[in-house]
């Protein structure tokens, strides 16, 4: 321990004041808790009154007092029954009139203020409820009622909320009834299984809802009125952290920055510049000043997740891990590794002040010079393969050789870190090979416990890995998105691609130089790591990852379309599954839940009976007409979605291309297929494909997207192919023909 401590002293850089006497540190400190006290204090109050505030208690107090010392004779009732309060309250007659006033008005004005915001936050939850607008168009298209609607919830809102000034209003996730439970989910296996597996289904959801499922149905409305959420708690501990699967590829994710353009050339400077950003988005968190999330500019959402983004670790246990969150008082650090060393880095001064990004290259700097006097151990320096394993053997491992002396030091540095950064001479090759050294590194190079890893790699391309149970995807690249803005909005380099020099006025104060953590590795902990690194390395090299800059087209060319690119990417996703495998299966898609309070994610299933259908014969049109084509199938030919409950007995099957089809000279007008063989599908398709495939080579990505700008419309076919036959089988056709 006391060569760990041998490192720590002053560093020497620009601008920095020296430390003043003991006594007027200890005062200092003491300013420093009592304001930061004061600031949590009022937070919590200001959070409690939304959507009302002090000021209206002020005003109303003012309004109270000039009232009861006016003269209005119309109210002169009501001016007695407030002076009445004041005798039922002991109030000495001996005072003033003028101070007596004053304290019934202020006793007044307290308690209809509480009257007044509850009423408001029980209005606007029961206002927040509403799910209508979800299904409409915004603006022009809204129904008046909703409209009506949102009027009434900026009028029942407060303004300038806070942070967490919305979770008090924000309804609880509701329980739904068993029967639509149940229906549902026969409905999502429906697509999946035969038959016969849903006759089975079937029987056992009829003896379930009439026999066990009404008892868990009432006892799961009674968590739902004594838990914030009766969905988030069962999530996060039985999903994420009773799963003893390791942490890398099979629950943390990982974000890219810029996909090419890079701020600097230089990687201590790129290093400390994301350092630097990411503690001020964490200053916002901690100060509540981060403006809370709100959709179409009326409904907030939940911002609980953003309380456990920094300062956050997972701790494994045997059956079950714990996730450690620390204050700010506790985690004042980052850990930054460098060639097999890990670093404490402090990076706030003497007065608490987030460290400038030149005062952050110094210490860097320093760390790079450190590094390059020593070699680390291969055992040392792959430590962080720990926590690729699976937590049963992570947890084990850390019982027996992290519980006390120095590694319990260390790792509890590494723990109690704001996040975890990774300063490597790796290069990545395009972006498929950095998409996967972010996800899982080189075995060695993430501390996948913590809630955020940072890598900057020595081309300064950088990205972050995150551990999944504190929070989702969406609070995280909230985070991610303003540090990689930052860098492009504020000037924070200079021409050769190092930090600015911070302004004449300010000063950074005395910090403490970077500690390099030092560890009591034995044999038996050597043998662990190297196991662990090889386990991970094998783990790494069996997955496959690819990532491709698509840039030919994006959600705008879908819109036009009028399909929603979320269902876009969901059947294209279906389609390339079942040609792969000639089959379906499950699917996962996560739906955010953070309307309610405390909300994370549900699960949505995509693959449902619709979605097959459309896929079997998106399947069949493929090889005819092509992706794009299929594209501008559904744009010139399918109705919308509302009118989807067109009759079955009037669709049909055209058995040619329509006549918009560039190049394909039209011989005859389209007649109705009325064949019932499968085999007559396929004749006539491969009847087309011939004169299609030289046409579909060349010019079918400039014939659609010229399609898809033009405002002319298709001729009209006698025989249309309407939005049901993309959705479900028409009457006249056999199931034996897919």
């Amino acid at each position: 321990m006391a060569e760990a401590r041998s490192a720590v002293a002053g560093l020497q850089v620009r601008e920095i004041v020296r430390e003043r006497s003991s006594c007027e540190n200890i005062f200092r400190v003491w300013l420093r808790t009592a304001v930061r006290k004061y600031h949590r204090v009022r937070n919590s109050i200001s959070n409690g009154m939304w959507p009302t505030s002090v000021h209206n208690i002020c005003i109303l107090c003012v309004l109270v007092f000039l009232f009861m010392l006016s003269d209005i004779e119309v109210a002169e009732s009501i001016k007695e029954l407030f002076w009445d309060t004041g005798d039922k309250l002991h109030v000495p007659h001996e005072l003033p009139a003028t101070v007596r006033a004053i304290i019934v008005a202020c006793f007044i004005s307290v308690v209809l203020s509480v009257v007044f915001m509850k009423l408001r936050q029980i209005i606007l939850r029961s206002l927040l409820s509403y799910r209508g607008w979800m299904y409409e168009p915004t603006k022009p298209g809204q129904k008046y009622l909703t409209m009506l609607w949102c009027i009434a919830v900026r009028v029942v809102s407060g303004y300038q909320p806070s942070l967490y000034s919305c979770q008090r209003s924000l309804p609880r996730l509701p329980v739904p009834p068993l029967h639509d439970t149940i229906v549902r989910l026969l409905d999502s296996l429906r697509a999946v299984c035969t038959p016969e597996e849903m006759k089975v289904l079937e029987m056992q959801a009829q003896k379930f809802e009439s026999t066990l499922g009404p008892t868990l149905q009432r006892l799961l409305y009674l968590r739902s009125w004594i838990s914030s959420n009766y969905v988030s708690e069962w999530w996060e501990k039985y999903i994420y952290l009773s799963n003893r699967m390791p942490l890398a590829i099979n629950s943390n994710y990982y974000c890219f920055d810029q996909s090419y353009a890079h701020p600097s050339h230089i990687q201590s400077s790129r290093t400390a510049v994301i350092i630097h950003n990411c503690l001020v988005f964490k200053r916002l968190i901690d100060r509540e000043e981060l403006q809370p999330l709100v959709l179409r500019g009326t409904v907030p959402i939940c911002m609980s997740q953003y309380e456990r983004l920094f300062s956050t670790t997972r701790v494994p246990g045997v059956d079950i891990d714990e996730i450690c969150h620390y204050s700010s008082t506790e985690s004042k650090h980052v850990m930054l590794q460098h060639k097999g060393f890990f670093y404490k880095v402090d990076v706030y001064d003497a007065a608490n002040q987030i460290l400038f990004p030149t005062t952050l290259e110094h210490q860097i700097e320093w760390i790079m010079e450190d590094a390059k006097k020593h070699t680390a151990s291969e055992a040392e320096a792959s430590l962080a393969a720990l926590t690729t394993l699976d937590r049963v053997t992570w947890a084990k491992i850390r019982q027996k050789h992290f519980a006390d002396g120095i590694n319990r030091e260390s790792l509890s540095a590494i723990e109690k870190a704001t996040f975890f950064v990774s300063m490597n001479d790796l290069e990545p090759r395009g972006l498929t090979e950095r998409g996967k050294l972010l996800l899982h590194g080189d075995g060695r190079s993430i501390w996948f416990d913590k809630s955020l890893n940072v890598q900057v790699f020595k081309d300064c391309t950088s990205g972050m890995n995150c551990e999944h149970s504190m929070a989702d995807a969406p609070a995280m690249a909230h985070m991610w998105e303003s540090t990689v803005t930052r860098e492009v909005l504020e000037k924070l380099y200079d021409e050769s691609g190092r930090c600015m020099p911070p302004g004449k006025k300010f000063k950074q104060y005395a910090i403490l130089r970077p500690q390099r953590l030092v560890w009591d590795i034995s044999p038996e902990l050597e043998k662990d790591i190297a196991e662990a690194l090889a386990k991970a390395r094998k783990a790494n090299d069996d997955m496959d990852l690819f990532v491709r800059d698509h840039d030919s087209w994006g959600k705008g060319v879908i819109k036009k379309c009028k399909v929603s690119p979320d269902a876009f990417v969901q059947m294209a996703l279906q389609l390339a599954y079942y040609k792969e495998n000639k089959k379906f299966v499950q699917t996962y898609e996560a739906s955010m839940t953070r309307l309610y309070l405390n909300g994370r994610t549900e699960t949505v299933r995509s693959c449902t009976i619709e979605a097959t259908e459309f896929v079997r014969r998106t399947n069949k049109w493929w090889r005819v007409l092509g992706p794009f084509s299929i594209l501008e199938l559904r744009s010139r030919t399918l109705p919308s979605p509302s009118t989807m409950s067109t009759d079955v007995a009037q669709q049909t099957i055209p058995t040619s291309p329509p006549a918009w089809c560039p190049g394909v000279p039209r011989e005859r007008d389209p007649v109705i297929f009325s064949g019932t063989d499968e085999q007559d599908v396929e004749d006539w398709l491969s009847s087309y494909e011939q004169r299609l495939t030289s046409w579909l080579r060349q010019t079918i990505e400039e014939q659609v997207c010229e399609a898809l700008s033009s405002t002319y419309q298709p001729p009209p076919v006698s025989a249309p192919l309407t939005y049901a036959d993309v959705g479900r089988r028409p009457a006249h056709v056999p199931s034996n023909v897919d």
